[in-house]
């Protein structure tokens, strides 16, 4: 079990902050009571509205079989492609629904939007396979008035197969896929308070409006309510799927109270091991990991790319700017022999990139790594952080596009140099023994303007240290290649938290990207 479906399914147990809109909550009961309505985003979003001035109530339990599915009774439950709404249609895309129960017992109530009129989607127990002796606890004809999630299939990486596009599964946790990739890091709706010594809400999506997609349509338009005790929200994702997928999002919050850090457009990973940061795992991969940078690029032209890490205790990064142009977690490395993994195949996980639309202001990008032992485990959050407030009553709007993909726009910078390897030691001559406390850095460039240059190129690197102390720095081209290589040593106190920062320049410009990195020294 990951921490991506522990925290999901925390989020829907009467503890954690969950509400079922009223008419969610009726068609529990009787799912085709209620008679075919308008709807519209706008219309949503005052729903929404008006429900952030209600008191929360938690979703109800579920009851009969669904309560007594455990882990093993779980996992043979499948939902029967042949029963795929929109089949035998000529949409260009399929929905398939996740059963309740398990880790995933909070109620999803999904409804199609025809024509401006939406209606619920009614499932039951025809539409899964179980098996074992399961299928005998199952009655027949069992109607299932919620579900736990979604996904959506369309002719992704061919014209005759529906590959799974995009999930919505667990709180408000979503996944997508671009051309040949396979699943890695999620994001979420929202994020309230995550990792600030207080206690973390994890709001969930608790009803979907999908339109039925028009024939030969590239995108699918589905819109969602989001809620928890600090928040309710109206949210839309049209989907394009692609060489990158791309998910347009619209985002309406009201708060319910005062929340202390709101996180906009949260992204989650997972990183293990890595090139910098092997920790004291005796594994025959070199890697093992979702995401392997940070990204950020400014409207002043700068990509700052962060080297993940798995740190030894709880550890954050704040990149501060204005209206970014894009963030994301990124997998640049897409070589096989980078990983060896055979099973999980990480050179093929997506990268993620989100593109801020409209002026979203002052704010920080922040960057939360939590110590992790085990390849399940979620440990990377990345998320951004309005400069203003959050206050109870507050109505706010956030649109951005997401880039699901191996080579997202934004994922590295084209003009100049781009940071192609991270590699961390003991300082001193390698291959020596040394007591000397110093610890090596070494940062390796390529493309870009630094192209052709020979090696008594004009360039300058410039490097910065808070928390510690730059010992000495190196910068030479590797012979028989196009790769500058930078060496830092650094010096810290025990327990110091250094900020290294480092580029290259030349010529009245700079000619790289920004490395930035966190040691943290024990």
């Amino acid at each position: 079990m990951t921490r991506r479906q522990t925290l999901a399914a925390l989020a829907g147990t009467a503890a954690a902050a969950a509400l079922l809109p009223p008419i969610a909550a009726a068609q529990q009961a009787e799912p085709m009571a209620m008679p075919p309505a308008p709807f519209s985003f706008d219309a949503l979003a005052e729903r929404m509205r008006a429900l952030a001035a209600t008191p929360y109530r938690s979703p109800p339990e579920p009851e009969g079989v669904i309560a007594g599915l455990d882990y093993d009774a779980y996992r043979r439950i499948r939902f029967r492609p042949d029963h795929a709404r929109w089949s035998g249609t000529e949409a260009a895309f399929r929905l398939h629904a996740f059963h309740p129960g398990w880790l995933y017992k909070a109620p999803v109530t999904l409804y199609e939007v025809v024509d401006g009129t939406e209606r619920p989607m009614a499932f039951s127990a025809e539409d899964f396979e179980y098996d074992g002796a399961l299928a005998d606890r199952v009655p027949a004809g069992l109607a299932l008035p919620t579900v736990a999630g979604f996904r959506l299939h369309a002719p992704l990486n061919r014209a005759d197969i529906f590959d799974e596009v995009v999930v919505f599964l667990g709180a408000s946790y979503f996944r997508a896929l671009g051309r040949g990739n396979v699943y890695g890091l999620s994001a979420r709706g929202l994020a309230i308070n995550t990792a600030i010594g207080k206690g973390e809400e994890f709001p969930r999506f608790s009803a979907f409006w999908i339109e039925r997609p028009a024939p030969g349509a590239d995108h699918v338009t589905l819109h969602a309510a989001l809620e928890s005790p600090s928040a309710t929200g109206a949210f839309r994702f049209v989907v394009r799927p692609g060489e990158n997928t791309v998910i347009d999002v619209t985002a309406r919050l009201f708060l319910r109270e005062d929340v202390a850090q709101l996180g906009v457009a949260p992204l989650t990973s997972m990183y293990l091991l890595g090139d910098n940061d092997h920790g004291t795992f005796d594994d025959f991969r070199p890697r093992v990991h979702d995401s392997e940078v940070l990204v950020l690029n400014t409207r002043g032209g700068e990509t700052f790319v962060r080297p993940l890490n798995n740190p030894p205790r709880l550890a954050s990064s704040y990149l501060g700017t204005r209206d970014p142009v894009s963030f994301g977690l990124v997998q640049r490395d897409r070589a096989f022999d980078s990983y060896l993994d055979a099973g999980a195949h990480y050179e093929r996980r997506p990268s993620l990139m989100v593109e801020p639309l409209g002026d979203w202001g002052k704010g920080t990008v922040r960057l939360v790594e939590i110590p992790s032992d085990l390849e399940g485990n979620d440990n990377i959050v990345a998320f951004w952080v309005p400069d203003a407030p959050a206050r109870k009553g507050d109505a706010l709007e956030f649109a951005y596009r997401m880039h699901w993909g191996a080579t997202p726009p934004g994922a590295a910078c084209t003009e100049r140099a781009r940071i192609v390897r991270t590699r961390v030691g003991k300082g001193g001559v390698s291959g020596v023994e040394g007591g000397h406390d110093r610890r090596k850095f070494v940062v390796d460039f390529a493309g870009g303007t630094l192209s052709g240059l020979p090696d008594d190129a004009e360039i300058e690197p410039q490097v910065h240290a808070s928390g510690g102390e730059i010992v000495e720095t190196v910068l030479s081209r590797i012979s028989g290649t196009q790769t500058w290589r930078l060496v830092i040593e650094a010096r810290a106190e025990p327990g110091a938290l250094v900020e290294l920062r480092a580029e290259l320049a030349g010529y009245g410009r700079p000619l790289s990207e920004t490395w930035l990195y966190q040691w943290i020294k024990e």
